[in-house]
């Protein structure tokens, strides 16, 4: 193929191409910190691998128009504010079931969706539900008025969160990345050598997992801003007793009387027979062994009685006061 460009010219070209696409994919790479480096690196070598005027020519063109899309894009949201906006309610409400069928319907009225939901018993037997509800930003402030007329509110509370900045950051890091990866195919499509294609495509395929997460952080930010949260605890109402009535005179102190004392003697006779329930095994067995002692002692004869022992006599009596000699 005869071109009228010389060999030097040729040479200086290439050079000034590789030097622009360096520079411009350094910019463009900038969120994502070394692996732009890298980048900069592999676009000079398929740049020097094979012609550089088509992709200067399209990097050209593209930086222009990215450029001013860029711009007009970042005036526009600038413009605009993006709000994360949440809210807890708590309601009182005599029919719990009624009130959360009516708390779906205003949500699925209003254009949103019912997320988590929990109904529970108290101790008391009182019906508690948990329900979260998502709806759309621009009749977030109705739905809320609306679901705090289902009964008695008992408690409110409302966050907002501008989130306006992040969202700007994260539309140009994925705009820079969309041009970054373009960049990077044209370059792979004039690449020679092997080597050139191996190191373009293991940074093709970083630049893309960055492109993805980023995206899935655009997405999950366009859904909080577009769809308001909003917690709503349904709760029955706690009975309230009546106040009693209070006695004044004699009677009514009689009356206090003889219920302490009939109280007492319940509590006396309760604690008697649990003396004795907790006696009585014990006197069962003390009685088993009372029995089995006497029936042993009736079998075993009575040992024999002592015989008298004889007392001798005594050999002479002596009377009076002395004895008599022959």
């Amino acid at each position: 193929m005869n071109s009228p460009i010389s060999t030097a010219g040729r040479r200086s070209l290439a050079g000034l191409a590789v030097t622009l696409l360096a520079a411009s994919l350094a910019v463009a790479g900038c969120g994502s910190g070394s692996s732009n480096d890298s980048a900069a690196s592999s676009a000079r070598d398929g740049a020097a691998a094979g012609d550089a005027k088509a992709p200067e020519a399209a990097s050209g063109s593209g930086s222009g128009t990215s450029g001013s899309n860029s711009g007009s894009s970042k005036t526009t949201d600038l413009a605009t504010s993006y709000i994360v906006r949440t809210a807890t309610l708590t309601v009182e409400a005599k029919n719990v079931g009624d009130a959360l069928a009516k708390a779906r319907a205003l949500t699925t009225g209003a254009g949103g969706y019912v997320g988590d939901e929990s109904t529970s018993l108290d101790e008391e037997g009182l019906e508690h539900s948990r329900v979260e509800l998502k709806v759309p930003a621009d009749g977030y402030d109705q739905v809320l008025g609306d679901l705090a007329d289902l009964g008695k509110l008992t408690d409110r509370k409302v966050n907002a969160q501008d989130v306006t900045s992040q969202v700007v950051d994260v539309q140009s890091r994925v705009k820079s990345q969309q041009v970054s990866i373009a960049r990077l195919r044209l370059l792979m499509g004039k690449a020679t050598k092997l080597s050139d294609v191996v190191t373009l495509e293991s940074e093709l395929t970083s630049r893309e997992s960055d492109l993805e997460a980023l995206e899935a952080q655009q997405a999950s930010l366009k859904e909080r801003t577009s769809m308001a949260t909003i917690t709503l605890v349904l709760t029955e109402p706690t009975a309230v007793a009546a106040p009693k009535k209070k006695d004044d005179g004699v009677w009514a102190s009689v009356g206090h009387a003889l219920g302490a004392g009939w109280h007492a003697f319940y509590a006396t006779f309760r604690a008697i027979l649990i003396a004795l329930a907790a006696v009585l095994p014990f006197a069962a067995l003390a009685a088993a062994c009372w029995l089995v002692w006497r029936t042993l002692r009736r079998r075993t004869p009575a040992p024999p009685a002592p015989e008298p022992v004889a007392v001798p006599a005594a050999v002479g009596t002596r009377t009076g006061t002395g004895t008599e000699e022959d």
